[in-house]
């Protein structure tokens, strides 16, 4: 295996960092500004993205920031695993909730997450820009294509 095969593997949002841990975080935090700083605090957990990686075709656009996604398929599990990246930090935290949720899942199971409940459950979309919410489903409209074509062996 490859190290960034590995990255991909290693990587704890979804796996070690679950929806369970950010609930209980948000219950926790008295303000959004405390939920804020544990969002960014969640996007440093991100593992380091490819510079080779950061080209048109895992470009995610309709996102404000630059964004990228790469994704791997585990062939003994089936499993689909993610990394995202960004230039900006909060985007880098809700990208991290993004993978929290989605992340080394398979095809199916991915598909069958409804994001837009857990941002709700979050209150994300009240606290954040019309154009960072636009990036949120942005990269998991992208995610859950890559997923649909991997559920359909494409």
């Amino acid at each position: 295996m490859t190290a960034a095969k590995q990255s991909f593997l290693d990587n704890p949002l979804g796996q070690k960092v679950t929806l369970e841990d950010v609930h209980e975080a948000f219950e926790f935090l008295d303000d959004w500004e405390e939920r804020y700083a544990y969002i960014i605090d969640l996007g440093r957990q991100l593992p380091a993205f490819p510079d080779e990686e950061r080209v048109e075709e895992n470009y995610v656009h309709g996102c404000q920031s630059q964004v990228w996604l790469i994704h791997y398929t585990d062939p003994d599990s089936g499993r689909l695993f993610l990394l995202i990246d960004s230039d900006a930090m909060i985007v880098r935290g809700l990208a991290a909730i993004i993978l929290i949720a989605l992340n080394a899942q398979s095809p199916r199971d991915l598909l069958s997450v409804d994001v837009d409940e857990l941002f709700e459950r979050l209150d994300l979309f009240r606290h954040i820009s019309p154009t960072r919410g636009n990036g949120l489903r942005a990269m998991v409209g992208k995610i859950r294509d890559i997923a649909a074509k991997e559920a359909a062996g494409v």
